[in-house]
């Protein structure tokens, strides 16, 4: 998230001359110190927040968990990731509280410019996604178009919207209204609107109301106004998270006048210091909800204050982006695709429609952003042409069938003429089709080194054996001697023994002789995996569900 790209940086050079040391002296913990201090100062978090914080982790830093660590430069980093973590509100993360009687009421309070109306059109979208009805109603009747931009933001999320009163207008482009004037009232328009989503079976109401440039008592009594006509269950700050050290006053100012329940941070994909989001729930006490990172409806996430650490500190968010991933991403054709990958008859047409399943997904700055490590490529990320799928598109879509699912026919003459119709050049063709090659080549090798492990991918199916004797996975049973008169004296012995446990009624693996008919990996792993004195093949404790699944 660029919001905390700065910080990212700086606490990822604090820990670098920690990483070749063997033991933290007292003098290396406090220049580390020091330097997470500077930096979390330099993000514009809140003083008291950075001396609580930094008193914590000096602490603990001090203490027998780095000292007798083996690797102390990681316990650091655990350590400074362990407060993080506290910090953003680790233990009151929550879901929203729904009403056990819909609808459920949800009012959004904050300054004007927080971004409230947006995310009151991502609040439904996500909520409707969830399989909710949810229904937005318009209270804001005093910034200029704010009535009209909720019914705009609901139409693109395909949410209602309650709109009785048409709030205050701008002609012509020139704003009519003075500072804080209100036309209509909001009052009114919010507690009508309950009643209104009863009757029309709503089980949401998300109330956008009215915002001002700073903290006054008229806006505190309107909201409160607004909060004692409704009840809601649920009354969100939506706060910028670009606002730097005033985030503190601000959010205290909402707490005190309207008690908030949760947290709302937004435009997180701003280049500001984001301190903000490290000093409100640590203050407030009120747990962060939600968090916006863009201005597409599906740039709005469940906050978690642990991935959040993670990601601070340059550790990715892999669980963030598994969920998205199985959220929009079709098993099944998923399946498919590797079937394909593996036999070698992938395509572009493949290609594209992988493509529009990681479009679903989102930014690709954004995605990418949450792999670990990736503070260190920022340059690259920053410079990362969004739109460079579309072109790719444009250029599949000039391609014929045959030449989708063939691209080895494409020559010269076709390569200009899909150049002509996709509206690029000869040399862009010819680098999407390298890349679409290599790709290709490195996918399938993926497939089938997975594949080595899974029933149907093909290849050896337990991870011990390859396939194939004297390459890997010798006999881990009773080892061999190396003296050749002695070993083949015990091999007489083992071979005396077993002959007499077949007849005598022994081990069940010595009664049956091998199966002809097992699988060439199967068999590999269990000649692999020799016997122990009774006979019975040294297979490893997981061997049974891996044979299950072979043979089931």
């Amino acid at each position: 998230m660029a919001a905390f790209s700065s910080l990212t940086d700086k606490l990822s050079n604090a820990f670098k001359h920690l990483k070749s040391k063997g033991k933290l002296s007292e003098a290396d913990i406090d220049g580390t110190i020091r330097e997470i201090r500077r930096a979390l100062l330099d993000a514009d978090v809140a003083l008291d927040v950075v001396r609580s914080f930094t008193s914590r982790v000096r602490e603990r830093a001090l203490g027998e968990e780095v000292s007798q660590a083996l690797n102390p430069a990681q316990q650091v980093v655990k350590i400074v990731n362990d407060e993080l973590t506290q910090i953003l509100g680790a233990g009151v993360d929550r879901p929203l509280n729904f009403a056990k009687t819909p609808p459920t009421i949800i009012m959004l309070a904050g300054l004007q410019g927080a971004g409230k109306t947006t995310l009151a059109g991502k609040l439904g979208y996500w909520l409707k996604d969830a399989g909710h009805t949810p229904l937005l109603v318009a209270a804001d009747l005093q910034r200029p178009n704010a009535v009209t931009q909720l019914q705009v933001v609901g139409q693109r999320a395909d949410v209602p919207v309650y709109a009785p009163e048409k709030g205050v207008q701008s002609d012509g482009g020139e704003a009519v209204a003075a500072p804080g004037q209100t036309s209509g009232d909001p009052v009114k328009v919010a507690r009508d609107s309950i009643q209104y989503a009863k009757d029309k079976l709503y089980d949401t109401v998300i109330i956008d109301t009215a915002g001002r440039l700073g903290v006054d008592e008229e806006l505190m009594k309107q909201a409160r106004d607004i909060r004692d006509a409704v009840n809601p269950n649920e009354i969100l700050f939506v706060i910028d998270a670009m606002i730097g050290q005033d985030a503190v006053q601000t959010a205290e100012a909402f707490n005190k006048g309207v008690d908030f329940t949760g947290v709302v941070l937004s435009k997180l994909d701003g280049d500001a210091r984001g301190g903000a989001a490290l000093s409100v729930a640590s203050v407030t006490g009120k747990p962060i909800l939600f968090v916006s990172n863009g201005e597409g409806l599906k740039d709005f996430e469940v906050f978690h204050p642990d991935r959040m650490a993670s990601r601070i500190l340059d550790m990715g968010d892999i669980l963030t982006l598994i969920e998205q991933a199985q959220k929009e991403f079709d098993e099944q054709e998923a399946m498919e695709s590797a079937k394909k990958m593996a036999k070698g008859t992938y395509g572009l047409d493949d290609f594209m429609d992988q493509l529009e399943q990681v479009r679903k997904l989102g930014s690709m700055k954004s995605l990418l952003g949450m792999i670990p490590g990736m503070a260190a490529h920022r340059k690259e990320l920053e410079a990362l042409d969004e739109h460079e799928i579309d072109r790719t598109e444009a250029i599949i879509h000039s391609m014929t069938p045959e030449e989708r699912r063939d691209p080895s026919i494409i020559d010269g003459s076709r390569r200009a003429r899909i150049a002509y119709g996709s509206g690029n050049t000869v040399s862009s063709v010819n680098g999407l089709l390298q890349r679409f090659e290599q790709a290709a080549k490195m996918m399938k090798r993926m497939t089938n080194k997975v594949g080595s492990g899974i029933p149907g991918m093909g290849g050896p199916a337990i991870g011990g054996g390859y396939g194939k004797k004297g390459k890997k996975g010798k006999k881990k049973g009773k080892s061999k001697s190396g003296n050749p008169m002695k070993r083949e004296a015990e091999e007489k012995a083992l071979r005396a023994k077993l002959a007499g446990k077949k007849s005598s009624g022994g081990s069940a693996f010595a009664k049956k002789p091998q199966n002809p008919a097992l699988p060439e990996g199967l068999q590999a792993a269990m000649d692999a995996a020799g016997t122990d004195e009774n006979g019975t093949p040294n297979l490893p404790p997981n061997f049974g569900g891996g044979l299950s699944g072979l043979l089931g």
